[in-house]
């Protein structure tokens, strides 16, 4: 075999979903999701799991930790390599699927990472440190820092300089060879606008305001649920009587317009490093088109290959 590794990415509402169940069908695969959201249990409609169309086809790195909770790139990480080691040794192939930049970075880019400990005594430093002293110093620590949302939370502030301050003694996570064969899907801009836009109402009457809100009545903090994505952040304001609906969803549905544009950026810059996508048109037959590049690279689906 050519690939050890397929994986299909694309902005949010593009398809890749389907298009990786039905990749998995025709390949023996199992999916491994590179969603850094779809990771939280109960976290369902607003992180656009869609169990459903998975039908038989296993999956990994879906409902793993509970909602709330932290999850880092080195956690994603150590997870990938565990169920792409896992999916390899039962003959299977494991299929990297979804359309956080990130983690897809760190798999296919082999970031060099090492885990941080909690450091108890740092923690007591900081403990006497203001919102905005907590900033400067991560600031001054990482100048080029540009998760904002980290900056605005004092857990994920006191994290971030623990990560930047931390001992670098223990080796880095042994990765595994990969040869991956890579493929994004990609529509016309109003094309995605307008799937974008039929998506969030779909959530919304699937209940994802409901969601939110029992989310918050098991005990995560409305502060904590706007750091769990764009719909958590907005539906949690909402909730919150600082946005009526009609406002929430005009927002909400613009943010993730610009965060589509944000991943499709992401995309561009990982090819500039080197990464090579083969980019499937979303409204032709995108399974056509990426059985057809599988081909030529000696990937052919399971029943032809026996």
């Amino acid at each position: 075999m050519s690939c050890n590794l397929l994986v299909i990415l694309g902005p949010t509402a593009s398809g890749k979903t389907r298009l990786g169940v039905a990749a998995a069908q025709q390949f023996g695969g199992e999916i491994i999701s590179a969603d850094s959201r779809q990771v939280f249990r109960g976290m369902d409609i607003g992180t656009g799991k869609d169990l459903a169309e998975y039908d038989d086809i296993p999956y990994h790195l879906i409902d793993i930790v509970e909602a709330g909770s932290e999850f880092s790139v080195f956690d994603f990480q150590e997870r990938f390599v565990e169920a792409f080691k896992d999916i390899q040794g039962r003959g299977r192939l494991p299929m990297l699927v979804g359309g956080t930049g990130l983690y897809l970075d760190a798999a296919l880019r082999g970031y060099q990472l090492v885990k941080v400990e909690e450091n108890p005594a740092l923690r007591a430093e900081l403990a006497g440190l203001s919102l905005t002293g907590l900033q400067q110093r991560l600031l001054q620590l990482r100048p080029e820092q540009h998760n904002t949302s980290d900056l605005q939370d004092r857990e994920r502030l006191v994290r971030a300089i623990e990560i930047a301050t931390g001992e670098r003694n223990t080796p880095p996570l042994p990765l595994p060879p990969i040869k991956p064969l890579i493929f994004g899907v990609r529509w016309d801009r109003p094309v995605l606008r307008r799937r974008i836009t039929e998506r969030l109402k779909q959530r919304l009457a699937e209940g994802m305001i409901e969601e939110v809100r029992g989310l918050h009545e098991i005990g995560i903090p409305y502060a904590s649920l706007e750091y769990y994505g764009l719909e958590y952040r907005f539906i949690a304001q909402h909730l919150q009587g600082q946005l009526n609906r009609n406002d929430m969803v005009q927002k909400l549905n613009s943010a993730i317009h610009q965060f589509a544009k944000r991943q499709e950026t992401w995309f561009r810059r990982m090819e500039k490093h080197g990464v090579v996508i083969h980019w499937l048109e979303g409204c032709g037959d995108p399974l056509a088109q990426l059985l057809a590049i599988a081909a030529e690279r000696g990937l052919k689906p399971r029943a032809s290959a026996e």
